[in-house]
C-alpha cells in the first residue's frame, strides 16, 4: 500500500504473526481512511500483529510539548489499537521522537510500536529511541534483551498459598533447620534457609503450574469428546470432577502469580484475566528497567 507494508508469515518456526510497518499521512483524512484500511485487514491477517512506524499522529497530550487540548485524531488513532486488539510499547532512551528543527523548537512522538499480547509472551523486548542526526525524526529500535542481570531478588508469591503441598513444606524446611543462638538470630538463619528452600522449590514444583494446567484442560476436553459420543461411566464421570477441579485450582494459581506481578486491581479487573495480567507485568517491567547509568 502507499501507506504500509505488511508481512504475514511465521518467525523463528514457532510465532505465526502479521509485522506492519507504517507512515501515516500528515492530512487527517488521508490518515482516517489508512485507520479503516488497517482495520478492515485485521479481518483477514488475524493472527499477533507487530504494528510500527511514523504514524504522524499522537496519542496523549503527553506526547506533544505545546499540546492543550485533545482533537479528534488522537481519539481514532486510540479506537485504531483497541479495534487492533494490541497495546503501545513504552520507549527508552528519549521521549520524543520529532522535531521541527527550529527556535522554539516542537517536540512530539510520532513513531512507535504497537504490539499484541503474544508478542509479549514470546519475547523481551525493548524499544529505544536512538539519536535523532540531520532527519526531523528520531529512528527507533525493537529489539530483544537477553542482558544478565545477576540473581533475582526473592519475592513471596501469594500464588503458593494456594498450592496443596505448600504449607507442608514450609513446616518440614522450619523444623529440619537447626539452628544454635539466641532466638532472634535463630529466627534470621531460619528464614535464609527457608527463603533458598522455596526458591528451589518454586523453579522445581511450582513452575510447573502452567504445564499441569494444560495436561488437565486437554484431559477435560479428551473427556467431553467421550460424552458426546456415549455416557460416561461412574468412574469416568468421578475423574471428570476431579480434573475439573484440579483445572479451576491450577487456573486460580496462574491468575494470582500473575496478579501479584501486574500490581494490578483485582475488584476492577476481574477473574479470568491473565493475560491482561501478563501484558501489565511486562510493560511494567520494560518500564521500571534501568539501562544505563550516567556519572
Amino acid at each position: 500500500n502507499r501507506y504500509f507494508i505488511i508481512l504475514s508469515g511465521t518467525l523463528f518456526t514457532s510465532l505465526a504473526c502479521v509485522i506492519v510497518n507504517v507512515y501515516g499521512p500528515t492530512d487527517g483524512d488521508n490518515r482516517n481512511g489508512l485507520w479503516e484500511t488497517l482495520k478492515n485487514l485485521k479481518r483477514s491477517f488475524v493472527n499477533p500483529w507487530c504494528l510500527g512506524g511514523d504514524f504522524n499522529e499522537i496519542r496523549t497530550l503527553s506526547d506533544r510539548v505545546g499540546c492543550s487540548q485533545r482533537s479528534g485524531g488522537m481519539k481514532d488513532f486510540n479506537e485504531l489499537s483497541v479495534y487492533l486488539e494490541v497495546c503501545d510499547f513504552p520507549m527508552l532512551g528519549r521521549k520524543f521522537t520529532w522535531c521541527n528543527s527550529q527556535e522554539g523548537a516542537i517536540w512530539s512522538r510520532l513513531d512507535r510500536f504497537f504490539l499484541s499480547p503474544d508478542w509479549l509472551q514470546n519475547f523481551n523486548l525493548k524499544l529505544w529511541g536512538l539519536p535523532r542526526r540531520l532527519s526531523d525524526d528520531s529512528p527507533i529500535l525493537l529489539m530483544e534483551d537477553e542482558r544478565d542481570w545477576g540473581p533475582k531478588p526473592f519475592r513471596f508469591l501469594y500464588a503458593w498459598t494456594l498450592h496443596p503441598n505448600f504449607k507442608i513444606f514450609v513446616q518440614k524446611v522450619w523444623a529440619e533447620s537447626h539452628i544454635t543462638g539466641w532466638a532472634g538470630f535463630q529466627c534470621v538463619r531460619k528464614l535464609r534457609l527457608l527463603k533458598s528452600a522455596l526458591k528451589s522449590w518454586n523453579r522445581e514444583v511450582f513452575c510447573k503450574v502452567d504445564f499441569k494446567l494444560k495436561q488437565v484442560e486437554e484431559e477435560i476436553h479428551d473427556l467431553d469428546l467421550v460424552a458426546e459420543q456415549r455416557a460416561l461411566t461412574e468412574a469416568e464421570r468421578a475423574r471428570l470432577r476431579e480434573v475439573k477441579g484440579e483445572a479451576w485450582n491450577l487456573s486460580k494459581m496462574v491468575e494470582w502469580l500473575w496478579l501479584q506481578k501486574s500490581r494490578s486491581n483485582w475488584s476492577l479487573k476481574g477473574d479470568r484475566n491473565t493475560k491482561f495480567f501478563y501484558v501489565m507485568a511486562s510493560t511494567r517491567r520494560n518500564r521500571n528497567t534501568l539501562c544505563s547509568i550516567e556519572v
